[in-house]
C-alpha cells in the first residue's frame, strides 16, 4: 500500500476485491505489459484471469450472477488495472458500459438473456456511437435502421467507427437513426443489441468488421470499424424494447464511461509517478541522486499533488452516481481534470527519465503514448468544458 490514491470509507468487501485486483496487476499484468504492448498482442491470459476474478460481472446484480458491486468499486479496480496496463482496462470498459445499459434500460428478457453470460465473460460487449465523418457530434450520425412494415423487423445500413473490442466482442450496442416522427433528432435514435461472431470479416449477415485500426498507443486491444450492409435485426433487439430512446440510453452509458476514463487516467498517472520517483532516487548527477536536486524535488511534489487531486474527483463522481444522482458535470470534471493531469504527470516523469525515457526499454515510453488517448476518449476535453460551462451558467444564472 502507498500513500497516494487511497480511498476512505470502503467496506471490507470492497477492500478485499481491490486487494485481489492489485495483486493480480502486480503479478500478472505489470511483468508482461510492455512486451505485449510492443507486440500489439491481445492479452488473452490476462483477460481469462480477470474473468476468474469476476471483474467482468463486477457491477452486474447478483440475481444475474454478478457481484452486485458499486460504480466506485468498479472504478477503483479500473484504476489499479490501468496502473498495470491501460489497454486491459479498455477491454473491460466497453463490456461494462453495454452491461450497464442493459441493466438500466433493458427489458427483463434482455437482462435474463445477456447479463449472466456477460458476468461470466461468455458474452463480451462493445458499443458504438461514432462514425468516420463525425466525432462528438452524435446528432449527425448517418447509420440508419429502416423498419419493414410487413415483418416488423429492421434493416441497418451504415458505417460505425472506433469500436473498442470490435473484433473480440460478440454483442454490440449500436446507436442508429430511426424514423419515429419526432420533432427532435435526439428522439429519432435507437440502440440495437447486435449479436455477431468474434473475429474479423463478415461476423454476421450484413455486418463486416474489417480489421484492427493501427494506433499510436492503446495497443493489444482491438479497435475497429463496423460496416452494416443490409443487416436484418428483429425489433426485440431494440434496447428496452422501444425505439427512439437510444440517445438517452447511450448518454447514460457515457456518463459511467467518463468515470471509467478518469479512473484509467488516475492509474496511468499513479504509475508514472511511481516510475519517476523510483528513477530519481537511482540516477545520480553531480555526486548525488537527482531527487535531491530541488528542480526534481519540486517536480515530484507537483506530480503527487495532481495524482491525488484527480483521484479525489474521480471518487466523488463515482459515489454521486452510486447515490442514484445525475453526475454528468462531476463525471465531466473528473474526466477532464484526470486526463489533463495524467498527461502532465506522465510528461514530468518522462523528463525525469531524460534520454532513457525515449527508449522503448523503459516503461515510461509506453505510458507517454497511452496518456494521449485519455485526452480524447469518451469525449474530448473541449466537450467536457462545454458540458461543465453550460451547467455552471444554468446553475449560476443571474436573477432578474
Amino acid at each position: 500500500m502507498t500513500r497516494l490514491c487511497e480511498t476512505e470509507g470502503l467496506t471490507e468487501d470492497q477492500q478485499q476485491i481491490l486487494k485481489a485486483v492489485r495483486t493480480f496487476t502486480e503479478e500478472k499484468i505489470l511483468p508482461v505489459a510492455t512486451e505485449l504492448e510492443h507486440a500489439d498482442e491481445y492479452p488473452q491470459e490476462i483477460v481469462d484471469g480477470l474473468k476468474e476474478l469476476g471483474v467482468f460481472g463486477l457491477m452486474i446484480p447478483e440475481e444475474y450472477d454478478g457481484l452486485g458491486e458499486s460504480l466506485l468499486t468498479y472504478a477503483l479496480c479500473v484504476e489499479e488495472i490501468a496502473r498495470g496496463w491501460m489497454s486491459v482496462s479498455g477491454v473491460i470498459n466497453t463490456h461494462f458500459i453495454v452491461a450497464y445499459m442493459i441493466m438500466q434500460h433493458g427489458t427483463e428478457e434482455q437482462k435474463k438473456k445477456y447479463l449472466p453470460r456477460m458476468a461470466s465473460g461468455e458474452v463480451r460487449g462493445s458499443f458504438s456511437m461514432s462514425e468516420p465523418g463525425l466525432g462528438s457530434d452524435v446528432s449527425a450520425i448517418k447509420t440508419k435502421a429502416v423498419k419493414d412494415d410487413g415483418t416488423g423487423d429492421y434493416v441497418i445500413d451504415g458505417q460505425k467507427m472506433w469500436l473498442t473490442n470490435g473484433g473480440s466482442s460478440n454483442l454490440i450496442a449500436v446507436l442508429v437513426k430511426t424514423d419515429e416522427g419526432a420533432d427532435s433528432v435526439y428522439k429519432n435514435m435507437t440502440t440495437f443489441l447486435v449479436e455477431k461472431e468474434s473475429g474479423f470479416g463478415e461476423t454476421a449477415p450484413g455486418l463486416t468488421i474489417p480489421g484492427k485500426i493501427d494506433k499510436m498507443g492503446y495497443k493489444g486491444v482491438d479497435t475497429t470499424e463496423a460496416v452494416f450492409e443490409g443487416h436484418q435485426i428483429a425489433a426485440e433487439q431494440i434496447l428496452g424494447g422501444e425505439a427512439g430512446k437510444g440517445f438517452y440510453q447511450m448518454m447514460d452509458g457515457v456518463e459511467v464511461g467518463r468515470v471509467n476514463v478518469a479512473a484509467r487516467a488516475c492509474g496511468i498517472a499513479n504509475r508514472a509517478f511511481e516510475l519517476g520517483i523510483a528513477y530519481s532516487q537511482q540516477r545520480e548527477t553531480f555526486g548525488k541522486p537527482i531527487a535531491e536536486h530541488q528542480a526534481i524535488l519540486f517536480r515530484l511534489a507537483e506530480m503527487a499533488t495532481k495524482v491525488e487531486a484527480a483521484h479525489a474527483m474521480m471518487v466523488k463522481a463515482a459515489r454521486l452516481k452510486d447515490k442514484g444522482q445525475r453526475n454528468d458535470v462531476e463525471a465531466g470534471m473528473a474526466k477532464y481534470l484526470a486526463a489533463e493531469y495524467c498527461n502532465e504527470v506522465v510528461e514530468a516523469s518522462f523528463r525525469i527519465h531524460g534520454g532513457y525515457g525515449y527508449s522503448k526499454e523503459y516503461e515510461i515510453e509506453r505510458l507517454y503514448r497511452e496518456a494521449a488517448f485519455m485526452l480524447i476518449g469518451e469525449g474530448t476535453a473541449d466537450i467536457q468544458k462545454m458540458i461543465i460551462g453550460r451547467s455552471m451558467l444554468k446553475e449560476y444564472a443571474l436573477k432578474g
